[in-house]
């Protein structure tokens, strides 16, 4: 067997006199490419005589102690089975929004721009898991253990005392501080031991900071895999590029990988800076396709009646009132009640 890296250029000629390739019996290719300022290391076979094998690269890191882990793409199968059991996302109207709650294996994305109300939704949704007496991971790459416990106080969920009982498991790091593929390494470390029945990131786009598209794109398709697997409940969150919503690279890779999307969006109403929710998809299940306003305060998020005679919510445009439409409020728009 072979172990060569390409000498000249990582995509050159596979080894240096350009005939060993035909006179070797498997030739295994390690890679360490550098694209938009970010390493990524990847193996690909590109021989392997007399047995069958995966074509293409596929990402690695070196684990100490152990040696190479690659994120398991190459064996990555569809599941023969989907489970029927309904799970509470810890909001009533989000779960009737959703046709019931959330399926135990799903993954659900919430999407929105920064202080919406996406970790007050994740926060919930471990919370509702816990008093459910399942296991809960909670991997924030944005905010510090303290942050998050504190900023769940203010919304009435004591996740310290969550973390006592020995149902929840709070882990925060900065995505600077590993390589994209060693994050995924210490997550599937972290569920081999804990046994979560769920899991939230917080949140998926700050390790754009770290990773190519293709990485990223990787690391969601093999976590994403993983949880499956194991009937995990997950919530992943993501946050938009601009404030009015516009979509991120997160948000297009994970969006087709995903089994429901939670859009969250400032909308301007009458000069005054509103939230809205939308449902975008839920697989596999009926929902409420309406976008709905919520609203946060020392109890948690709530989830309120439709924006009506507006336009262009979701897409950060102006909302411009219908005439003849009653506002949210109840009364009526008129001109000069365009937003």
């Amino acid at each position: 067997m072979q172990w060569r890296r390409p000498i000249a250029h990582e995509y050159d000629a596979v080894a240096r006199f350009e005939v060993e390739e035909f006179v070797s019996d498997n030739v295994v290719i390690l890679r360490n490419v550098i694209a938009e300022e970010k390493r990524r290391r990847s193996v690909e076979i590109l021989k392997l005589r007399g047995a069958p094998h995966r074509s293409g690269e596929f990402s690695f890191t070196i684990v100490p102690g152990q040696g190479i882990s690659v994120i398991p793409l190459a064996h990555i199968t569809m599941r023969q089975q989907a489970s029927q059991e309904r799970v509470s996302l810890g909001n009533a109207e989000l779960d009737a929004m959703y046709g019931g709650g959330a399926y135990r294996d799903a993954v659900t994305f919430v999407s929105g721009p920064t202080g919406i109300g996406k970790t007050i939704m994740a926060s919930t949704f471990s919370a509702a898991g816990i008093a459910a007496g399942e296991r809960c991971l909670l991997q924030s790459f944005e905010e510090s253990r303290d942050q998050i416990m504190r900023n769940a106080l203010s919304w009435g969920m004591d996740l310290d005392a969550m973390e006592r009982s020995g149902l929840l498991r709070v882990v925060s790091e900065h995505p600077e501080v590993a390589s994209l593929e060693d994050h995924y390494v210490s997550i599937r470390q972290v569920l081999d031991e804990f046994q979560p029945q769920r899991i939230v990131i917080d949140n998926l786009s700050a390790l754009e900071r770290v990773a190519t598209q293709r990485g990223l794109r990787d690391f969601i398709i093999g976590l994403t895999s993983l949880l499956r697997q194991d009937d995990v409940s997950s919530l992943f969150t993501s946050a938009t590029t601009s404030l009015l919503g516009t979509q991120s690279v997160t948000e297009s890779h994970a969006s087709a990988m995903t089994d429901a999307i939670v859009l969250l969006r400032y909308v301007e109403v009458a000069g005054a800076v509103r939230r809205a929710l939308a449902v975008l998809k839920v697989r596999g299940s009926a929902h409420d396709g309406q976008i709905r306003e919520f609203t946060i305060d020392d109890s948690g998020f709530h989830i309120g009646e439709p924006f009506t005679g507006l336009a262009g919510l979701l897409a950060g445009s102006i909302a411009q009132w219908q005439t003849d439409a009653p506002g949210p409020s109840g009364g009526t728009g008129g001109e000069g009640a365009s937003s």
